[in-house]
């Protein structure tokens, strides 16, 4: 038994101690280095539970001095990883700061302030009542991996008016996963608050190949615009998102509104989109500025590309949301974590970087300091500070008079964010200064 609890303190421990190693130069572990992080950065205060439990345990086991030692060293660890997340009010207020009037400024720095300390026992992310579901909606002609999910208001609203409408590209690396793994968090409260979520299937490699994914995504764009009102959407105010992958074929999307090359049969369609949300993504698959090892190159050729970059260096520049940059190009709120070994900082900074040199739209960037991929996948503190930050985003560029109305009804806790200020107010610069950062 002393033994056993001794390895448990100690893996306690380790697991605590390893986001603040940052080896995420050493390619070969990367992706073993994300599952070994993940959950410990994401559920700190579980982790902090289990630490305590295991130092109860190691009294009544009678374990040496040392494994209490050891539990209280997990413990601090933990505290800090929770504690951590709060750097991300900072974060989001500063990034949203010259794009949100007054009044939806000051609500969403009163929503973050309310969220900083969210925890819920149970993270995973089950859907409230307030929301409804109709699954397996075929838009296109694959059967399942052209189905879509609708997540709407359970309830009838006060106002009538079409809703504006989430789309979600889930990630995983083209290759796996399914619409109802992803942004639950953010479909959940946007559908609280009187949005119509679509989330999607698309075809994965490496049965599929460039372009398959994103004419896939296209297609589930023109089915919005024709289908989407039977559930209650405007077709004319779609924002779409995604993370990882889904923030590649999201932004890829975005930036090729109507380009025939990627709507073989379907060229007529409408594609375009009001606003782009990716987070954690891959935007140049040729990685010009050598940003990323070459592991990603090995995965695109072998499984997404079906060609090396040397041999096809168009096609991978044509995947490549980097390639497609214009002035015309939607409004754009990227998120990104810095501490990310999947798809690394350094390639989402210059996309921004270039969208911002050229786009005539807002660019909103948030790099959101000790923080890995897909950060969002629990009812985790950052989880909760992205989601409000993200509405507060959406929000403010539909703008819909009929989603202030719903707002009224939701939840305290998850109210719609209202506008934002132009200009950093003293009781602001006092919190940020609590967090650390200065507008």
């Amino acid at each position: 038994m002393q033994r056993v609890v001794a390895i448990a303190i100690v893996v306690e421990a380790v697991l605590g101690l390893l986001p603040h190693l940052r080896l995420r130069r050493l390619s070969f572990m990367s992706v073993h280095w994300f599952f070994a992080i993940w959950l410990t950065i994401e559920l700190p205060l579980h982790h902090l539970v289990l630490s305590i439990a295991l130092a109860v345990l190691a009294v009544i086991a009678k374990a040496p001095l040392w494994t209490l030692a050891v539990a209280f060293v997990a413990c601090v660890l933990h505290v800090g990883h929770f504690a951590s997340a709060r750097h991300a009010v900072a974060v989001f207020v500063n990034a949203l700061d010259g794009f949100l009037p007054k009044q939806r400024r000051e609500s969403l720095l009163q929503a973050l302030e309310q969220r900083q300390w969210a925890f819920r026992t149970v993270p995973y992310p089950f859907r409230p009542r307030a929301v409804k579901v109709v699954r397996n909606v075929a838009y296109g002609p694959i059967k399942k991996r052209n189905f879509l999910d609708v997540y709407a208001p359970a309830a009838a609203l006060p106002s009538a008016a079409p809703r504006p409408v989430l789309l979600q590209v889930h990630g995983g690396a083209w290759t796996v996963s399914h619409k109802g793994h992803q942004a639950k968090p953010l479909m959940h409260a946007l559908a609280a608050r009187g949005w119509v979520c679509v989330a999607i299937n698309y075809r994965l490699s490496p049965r599929a190949k460039f372009p398959d994914h994103i004419v896939d995504v296209k297609r589930a764009i023109a089915w919005v615009k024709q289908h989407i009102h039977e559930f209650g959407g405007d077709p004319s105010r779609i924002v779409i998102t995604g993370g990882s992958a889904g923030a590649h074929l999201s932004s890829l999307a975005a930036l090729t509104a109507n380009q025939a090359i990627f709507q073989p049969g379907f060229e007529q369609e409408d594609t375009t989109v009001a606003a782009c949300v990716p987070l954690y993504g891959v935007y140049d698959f040729l990685d010009r500025n050598r940003d990323r090892p070459d592991r990603m190159a090995r995965l695109l050729f072998r499984m997404v590309m079906g060609s090396t970059a040397e041999a096809a260096r168009e096609e991978w520049d044509r995947a490549s949301p980097l390639f497609w940059i214009h002035a015309d190009a939607p409004p754009f709120f990227v998120i990104h974590g810095s501490d990310d070994c999947l798809a690394w900082i350094e390639e989402g900074r210059r996309f921004v970087a270039e969208l911002r040199n050229v786009s005539k739209n807002p660019v909103l960037f948030a790099e959101l300091p000790d923080t890995q991929h897909a950060f969002d996948h629990f009812h985790s503190a950052r989880a909760e500070l992205a989601v409000e930050a993200v509405a507060a985003f959406v929000n403010e560029v539909v703008d819909p008079v009929a989603l202030k109305e719903a707002a009224q009804t939701a939840p305290p806790s998850h109210a719609s964010a209202p506008q934002l200020a132009l200009q950093v107010e003293p009781q602001t610069l006092a919190t940020l200064a609590s967090h650390g950062q200065s507008p």
